[in-house]
């Protein structure tokens, strides 16, 4: 993995990132989030770059946002389970929709307890993503990522989230 070139495009998406303007819409007022405006969201959210499981949303005033997500599961004696954060950029906030640019990291674990048996359980990835408002101030946000795996696999790789927003 060539970490400067990684380093250069997170920096590249945070400048590009930080002079565009967003808003949420939330739920308990039936207006739009504005730019000096916490919002906080908790969720679902599934995907292998950045984790799966219960997501915590942070839009914080202006045009970023991050996120953490993670999730474990056992059954059979098998231990799986999956953590990652990810910051977000945005593009275009409009009444209706958000559309950002994101980078973020993830590890997965799978095994019995002697040792991961996943070839490449750590996980680097940049990509865009949009968010619709479903209702009731719940959002559905979905990105592609292409995504960097420490086995040295890289694949663009969707991910998929549902949240509620709330202040």
């Amino acid at each position: 993995m060539n970490i400067p070139k990684v380093v250069t495009v997170l920096v590249l998406v945070a400048v590009i990132g930080a002079t565009t303007k967003a808003q949420v819409i939330l739920p308990e007022r039936g207006r739009e989030g504005g730019m000096r405006d916490n919002v906080f969201g908790l969720g679902l959210a599934g995907g292998a770059a950045t984790g799966v499981g219960i997501s915590f949303r942070h839009h914080l005033p202006g045009t970023v946002s991050y996120e953490i997500t993670g999730g474990i599961v056992k059954a059979d004696n098998k231990t799986s389970y999956a953590i990652g954060g990810e910051i977000q950029f945005d593009l275009v906030r409009a009444p209706v929709s958000r559309f950002f640019v994101a980078g973020g990291v993830g590890y997965y674990y799978a095994g019995r307890g002697y040792g991961n048996e996943l070839k490449g359980p750590s996980r680097v990835a940049v990509g865009i993503g949009g968010e619709v408002p479903a209702g009731s101030g719940f959002h559905f946000s979905g990105e592609l990522m292409f995504t960097y795996f420490s086995d040295d696999t890289v694949l663009p790789l969707p991910q998929i989230g549902i949240y509620y927003y709330f202040y």
